[in-house]
This record gives C-alpha cells, sequence and structure tokens, in this order.
C-alpha cells in the first residue's frame, strides 16, 4: 500500500515501538500521522519529539490520549478510580458484558478516534495482553473468597471488581470494538504489534512475578496474546475488512533511553524505606505481606528518598538496571530485537513486501484448510444420510446443536415449504398469503413435527402474531430473566430464533425464491465454466427444496457469512 499522502493512526505511540514507527512513517511522507498513547504528556512528548527530528515536514500531527479499553468520558479515569466508584463500576460491567449494539461502540473513546480522522492504515503497538492480564483475576478471585468468609456484607462489590477484571470478556470487547469501527470508518490495513509474552522464552522462563514458575499472571498474558492472534486471525478472513498483519517479537525490546535518574515502577518514583536493624520482626507461626503496624509507623516517621540509579528504559517493560538488562539480553535469556528493526519490518509490510514476520500469513500458511477428499466424500456422506432417512421414515431437519438457533429457524421453515409445495419454482409460482395458508395447514396437522421443533428449543410464532407454540425451554431470547413483551422484542425474536408462520415471513420467503431464480437465470446459458458453484444443476439436480442448500445461501447472502480463504 502507498503512505504517502494517507492517514495514518499509532495506538501506543510513545513507546519505544511506537516511536520508532512514527519515525519510519514520516520518511514516507504520509499526509497526516495520529500518536495516540495512554495520558496526555504521553502523547505530548512524542509529537515534540518528532517535531524536533522532522521540522518543517509536510507531514501534519495530531495528537490523542485515553486508555483504548474504555468509554470516552472515562477515558483518562484511571481505572481503579472507577472501580472504587459504585456506579461507574457497573457502567464499566455492563459496557464489557452487554450486547455490542450502536450507541455502546459510539461512546468509546477508540471509535471516536477512528473516526474523527478516519485513518487510512492503523498500526497498534498496544501490549493489549499485559495491560489486561495484570489486572490479576487470580489476586481478585482470592479476595472474592476471602470477603465472603470475612466479611459477606460487602461481597457484591469484590464479586463486581472481579468480574470487571476477565480477561477474555475485555478482549473480545475491545476487538469488537476496534472491528466495527475500522469497517465505519474505512480503514483498510491494521497492523497489530504483539507479544509472546514470555519473550521468546519457554515454560521455563525465570523472569516471572511469583516463586510459581511461570507465574499464572504471566501466563495469562501469553493465553490472551494467543487468543488475540487467532481473532486477529478470524478478522483478516472476514470480507470487507481492512488488510489484518501481525509482528510478533519473540525477544526483549530495547531500548529507548540510558540515562541516571530516578527509577519509576508504574509511573512513580521508588521510595526509600530507611529501615534500622532494630525495626527487625519475629517470624511467628503467620506471616503477612503487609508490614507490621509499628513498622509502617516507624517508616512514615523518616525521612525519604527516591531510589536514583543507571537505568535503561525500555518503554512499556518499564526501566530495568545494568545488571538486569545484562542478564535477560545474555545469549540463551531472551536476548533482544531493537524498536528500529520492528519499524522497517512493519514498513515495508504495509508497503507489499513480505519480511516472513506476519504471523497471520503464517498462520494462513500452516494451518490447515478444507481438503479435496473431504469434498469427494461429503456427497457420499449425505448420501447415506438420505437412504436412512428413506429406511426410517423421518426428515432429518434440525437439532440444535450447530448454532445460532436462527439457522435452526431457517431450515425448519424451508423445510415446511418444501413440505407444502415440494419445489423451489412451485414455491415461488405462489403468493405470499399462500404459501402462509399452506405451511400452516402442514403445522397444524402434523403433531410430530411440532414436537421436533419445539422440543429443541425453537419456538413457533402462528400466524396472527400473538400466540406462540413453545417447548419447556426456548434459545431465543437467552436471557434467563423475565423479559417485558413489545412488538420491536417479537421482530427480534422471531428473526433470531422462531419458527414465523406471521405473512411478513412468508413475503420474505417469496422473494428469496425469486433472488435464487434470478441468479439462476443471470448464467449465461452456454456457460459450462467453473464460474458458477450455485448454478443450474445445483439446485435442480433434484428439484425437490433441500432446506441445508437454502439455509447455506441465505448465510451467505443476508448474514454476509461467506468464506473468504480457502
Amino acid at each position: 500500500m502507498e503512505i504517502k499522502g494517507k492517514r495514518i493512526l499509532v495506538l501506543g505511540g510513545w513507546g519505544q515501538v511506537g516511536s520508532a514507527i512514527c519515525r519510519e512513517f514520516m520518511e514516507e511522507r504520509p499526509a497526516q500521522i495520529i500518536v495516540s498513547s495512554r495520558w496526555e504528556w504521553q502523547t505530548k512528548e512524542a509529537l515534540a519529539q518528532l517535531e524536533v527530528e522532522f521540522p518543517g515536514g509536510a507531514t501534519d500531527l495530531a495528537g490523542e490520549w485515553g486508555d483504548v479499553l474504555a468509554r470516552y468520558e472515562h477515558k483518562d479515569s484511571d481505572r481503579r478510580e472507577l472501580l472504587d466508584d459504585e456506579a461507574a463500576r457497573r457502567g464499566l460491567l455492563a459496557d464489557l458484558f452487554d450486547e455490542l449494539k450502536s450507541e455502546l461502540l459510539r461512546q468509546t473513546f477508540l471509535y471516536r478516534v477512528i473516526m474523527r480522522y478516519r485513518p487510512h492504515i492503523i498500526v497498534d503497538c498496544i501490549n493489549l495482553a499485559t495491560i489486561v492480564a495484570y489486572q490479576d483475576v487470580y489476586r481478585s478471585t482470592r479476595h472474592v473468597l476471602r470477603t465472603f468468609d470475612e466479611r459477606p456484607a460487602e461481597a457484591r462489590e469484590a464479586v463486581e471488581r472481579h468480574l470487571a477484571a476477565s480477561y477474555v470478556p475485555q478482549l473480545i470487547r475491545h476487538v469488537q470494538v476496534l472491528f466495527n469501527s475500522m469497517l465505519e470508518g474505512g480503514t483498510r490495513f491494521y497492523v497489530k504489534i504483539g507479544t509472546s509474552g514470555t519473550g521468546g522464552m519457554g515454560l521455563n522462563i525465570p523472569y516471572t512475578h511469583s516463586e510459581e514458575k511461570p507465574s499464572r499472571v504471566l501466563l495469562s498474558k501469553s493465553a490472551l496474546a494467543g487468543a488475540h492472534t487467532l481473532l486477529l486471525f478470524l478478522m483478516a478472513r472476514t470480507p470487507g475488512a481492512p488488510i489484518i498483519k501481525e509482528v510478533k517479537p519473540t525477544a526483549a525490546i530495547a531500548w529507548k533511553q540510558i540515562g541516571y535518574g530516578p527509577v519509576l515502577k508504574g509511573g512513580r518514583p521508588v521510595a526509600l524505606e530507611q529501615v534500622e536493624m532494630a525495626d527487625a520482626v519475629e517470624l511467628g507461626e503467620r506471616f503477612s505481606s503487609a508490614a507490621p503496624a509499628a513498622l509502617e509507623k516507624a517508616l512514615a516517621a523518616r525521612p525519604t528518598k527516591t531510589l536514583e540509579s543507571v537505568f535503561i528504559d525500555t518503554g512499556e517493560n518499564g526501566v530495568f538496571s545494568r545488571g538486569e538488562f545484562e542478564a535477560i539480553t545474555a545469549v540463551d535469556q531472551m536476548e533482544y530485537v531493537t524498536p528500529e528493526e520492528i519499524a522497517r519490518n512493519v514498513i515495508f509490510e504495509i508497503k507489499g513486501g513480505n519480511t516472513g514476520h506476519d504471523v497471520i500469513n503464517a498462520l494462513d500458511q500452516a494451518s490447515m484448510g478444507p481438503t479435496y477428499r473431504a469434498g469427494a466424500l461429503r456427497e457420499s456422506a449425505l448420501a447415506a444420510m438420505r437412504r436412512l432417512e428413506d429406511e426410517h421414515r423421518v426428515d432429518s431437519i434440525a437439532f440444535e446443536n450447530l448454532g445460532p438457533p436462527k439457522l435452526s429457524k431457517v431450515l425448519f421453515e424451508a423445510y415446511l415449504l418444501k413440505r407444502a409445495f415440494g419445489t423451489l419454482q412451485a414455491a415461488a409460482d405462489a403468493s405470499p398469503s399462500v404459501l402462509q395458508e399452506r405451511v400452516c395447514q402442514v403445522v397444524s396437522s402434523d403433531a410430530d413435527l411440532r414436537a421436533r421443533i419445539v422440543s429443541i428449543g425453537i419456538p413457533i410464532l402462528l400466524a396472527e402474531g400473538n400466540r406462540l407454540l413453545r417447548g419447556r425451554s426456548v434459545k431465543v431470547p437467552t436471557d434467563d430473566a423475565e423479559l417485558t413483551v413489545s412488538p420491536e422484542r417479537i421482530e427480534l425474536w422471531a428473526e433470531d430464533g422462531w419458527v414465523d408462520l406471521r405473512l411478513r415471513n412468508f413475503e420474505r420467503w417469496h422473494a428469496r425464491f425469486h433472488e435464487i431464480l434470478r441468479e439462476m437465470s443471470s448464467i449465461p446459458p452456454n456457460d459450462s465454466s467453473s464460474r458458477y458453484e450455485r448454478n443450474h444443476n445445483y439446485w435442480f439436480r433434484d428439484p425437490a427444496i433441500q432446506p441445508g442448500k437454502i439455509a447455506s445461501w441465505l448465510f451467505i447472502r443476508e448474514e454476509k457469512g461467506s468464506r473468504m480463504k480457502n
């Protein structure tokens, strides 16, 4: 892709990799670079550095800052502050676990940034796996259990905080927001700078977070990084999506700065605690990680200094001492890769080059897709099932084992039309009211068929639209709570998983049959090439309506569920 003249959004643009990528982009003369970081000072520092290094350039520089996982109104809030506020905490849970509707999407910080600038290219340098995994669901689980035992009246807040730290829902919601925002904003290229979580080392990694090796928190980071990659793999297989790539360094990344000064942890200077020999505490039967009250009081009364030393700044991973850097970058340890090397690979991939470091492409090449053998055996499997159907005098339609419920709904509706009319042409020739009348007769006269439908959780909405045949359970709606019925909800439920006997639904089926016939008639009669999969022979080799073929056609055309890569 040509970079010159394009708008580029760099998420995590203050970090060492983000900064290197911005510098590489400036050499390509894009129209605009938008630097986005977590905090205002980071964004302004990154922009100031670019202005110093590239004075009077043709590229416009803009900045944004905030939490990419948050609503716009909370973009500058510390997550701990939100969790401490009951209303904000419950709003956070709703944002995380509710269905992603358009009003929720439009409230997110990430959506608004993408829509404000409509970038052609997004490079995402945010280490999301670390951000999410370090919320430490293991610690919050221990806190919940301890609260239930010791202070049950406070358990609700503890549970809400624990749910807010749920790893997978946070990752899924972020990917949903990112994908929908890029589609609406017209983004054409997305590159993720990923992580392996262990700097390329295995389960024997010594750089961990507890006595456990490796720690569950560290493995959570790796698990999230892998899950993130697979979600991007699926995004890359979505028709209409941007080109998706991921560069995943498997070594320590260094460095951004070498200097002397205060040593920071979590953005705050480390305070030197003046411990005297007399402060030693006896080791009794119990030990707490919290300092004893007497020691806490003594330390608070003494003057404090800030830890200062020589350090190497590795960006998001913090500052390391010389000893730490020497150990971690030694041969057979993590070793390291420079941010400039990563940046050059990213630019080369965007420009159409093949670095061999795109993980998404590697998954495409290494994953096993559909095979010729499976295709050759498919027809024999279907033939064997048809023989058994004839032998046992039963039609195998849907069991609701393959979601979504809409599939079962569509299969049974197509089957009812088959029972009433036989062929696709006959159904297309009838009016919607005749379709409705004949299908309703089939439903009312066949008790066994009604049982087969409702017993798998698919209700039947009768023709008048205000009565429902149903079994003990239903698949739609999915909420277990008692819900208020409204015309809008009936439409939603009928669309998602109810066999619908109302006239408007048969008007849709009438239009679908005519569209299938139109597609067939548009194929040149003398074209016998491999161009068309669903030709006259496909639909009319067996003239009877085939519910499975109808359902697959509908999912491709109406649900936009076509497979992109084979």
